[in-house]
């Protein structure tokens, strides 16, 4: 039985617009094993304790759902504490997500991504275990990571050990973006790192605990069950999109800098079949591109819904270009800047938290170029780069 559930498996792309595929993603390697695969490793852990499993659509084995394949083997899950989207993946970004029962084993769920964000006590009583994994795609404002910050906070006051199943960082292989100032804290960035970090969810946990940006008791028990055969160098493509907008590829390499348009008045193509690949505004006099953004399964009222946006589209992008640049795609935001609409910022400041501060706004006001943005990030990148390093596991 355990060995038909750890077998070799062949990371295939996400259905996607014909992506095409970097030669390194294609040459004949052994095949990417999230840590979920590792079941020999964790497995003993868990055998004859009671199991709070941190989960969603992407905690996967091959095919298999990770509750499922625990049920399977007789681990005794007693409860799911699910984060943003959901355990199936299709709740919008933002949405407040309830407490229910999964309908296929009727174990309770409990939603972190609600007014609960941090497990209580009360909720913790009784689990010996628990067992985290979940898709990260390496950016700080994906809130998985905030997930894991109170998971990590909990399991700590709670005297719980805390299995974290690692998987690939789809932005891992660069370091790129303003680091954020603490007192931009907020759930879409909860530490000071860059907007891109090149760390996967298992090893930013080690460096949330070693450089103590939360409160962990010294007898806390973290263990990271690691990869195989993962480089962060490495092109990996996700088998499964790792929220409702993050449909492709390309879509997940233009998220570090296309996702900033949620702190404007424009459209990022929420409601399209094209998320974080287009952008507009119904105010455009001309664009290269036209879309209208409706509601859908996981993009529940969006911005300027129903309504003709005129805009332009990064969908002939090439995805190799994406990925060799390494670098957050900064020129889509001044473009639109450039050509802004009234109140281009919103109000409510939900730009600067994505940025994590405010310099990134002023910069792109008082009109300064790329190249002089991008240069001052650079002395705090290479601190970042420096301190991260002794949390690297590959």
């Amino acid at each position: 039985m355990i060995s038909s559930l750890y077998c070799s498996h062949k990371i295939t792309a996400l259905s996607s617009n014909n992506i095409e595929k970097d030669s390194n993603y294609l040459q004949n390697r052994l095949p990417i094993l999230p840590g979920a695969y590792q079941i020999p490793e964790y497995l003993p852990l868990l055998i004859n304790k009671r199991i709070a499993l941190v989960a969603n659509h992407t905690s996967l084995i091959e095919n298999n759902h990770l509750l499922d394949t625990l049920l399977q083997l007789k681990i005794d899950v007693v409860k799911l504490f699910v984060p943003e989207h959901g355990l199936r993946g299709e709740v919008s970004a933002g949405a407040t997500i309830l407490d229910s029962k999964d309908e296929k084993t009727g174990i309770p769920i409990v939603s972190l991504y609600g007014k609960t964000k941090k497990p209580t006590s009360a909720q913790l009583q009784g689990i010996d275990i628990i067992l985290f994994d979940l898709q990260d795609v390496g950016v700080r404002f994906f809130t998985y990571i905030s997930t894991l910050h109170y998971i990590i906070e909990s399991a700590s006051e709670n005297s719980k050990t805390l299995v974290v199943l690692d998987r690939p960082n789809p932005n891992g292989h660069y370091v790129d973006g303003p680091v954020l100032d603490t007192k931009y804290t907020s759930f879409v960035g909860m530490h000071p790192i860059p907007m891109v970090y090149g760390l996967t969810i298992g090893e930013l946990g080690k460096m949330m605990i070693g450089e103590k940006w939360l409160k962990t008791d010294s007898s806390f028990q973290y263990k990271l069950i690691k990869c195989k055969n993962y480089n962060r160098s490495f092109q990996y493509h996700l088998p499964v999109k790792p929220s409702p907008n993050l449909p492709n590829m390309r879509a997940i390499w233009l998220y570090p800098g296309t996702c900033l348009f949620e702190g404007t008045n424009w459209s990022l193509g929420r409601g399209t079949n094209s998320p974080f690949q287009i952008f507009g505004h119904p105010a455009l006099p001309n664009a290269d591109t036209t879309f209208i953004p409706i509601e859908l399964i996981g993009a529940k009222n969006p911005p300027h819904k129903d309504v003709l946006c005129k805009g332009y589209s990064c969908k002939n992008i090439n995805v190799d270009s994406l990925f060799n640049s390494k670098l957050i795609p900064l020129s889509y935001i001044l473009k639109a800047y450039h050509l802004r609409t009234d109140s281009f910022f919103l109000k409510n400041n939900f730009f600067d938290l994505l940025a994590g501060t405010d310099q990134l706004r002023n910069q792109i006001q008082l009109g300064w170029t790329e190249v002089q943005i991008r240069k001052s990030w650079k002395s705090e990148l290479e601190i970042f780069r420096k301190r991260s390093l002794k949390y690297q596991v590959y």
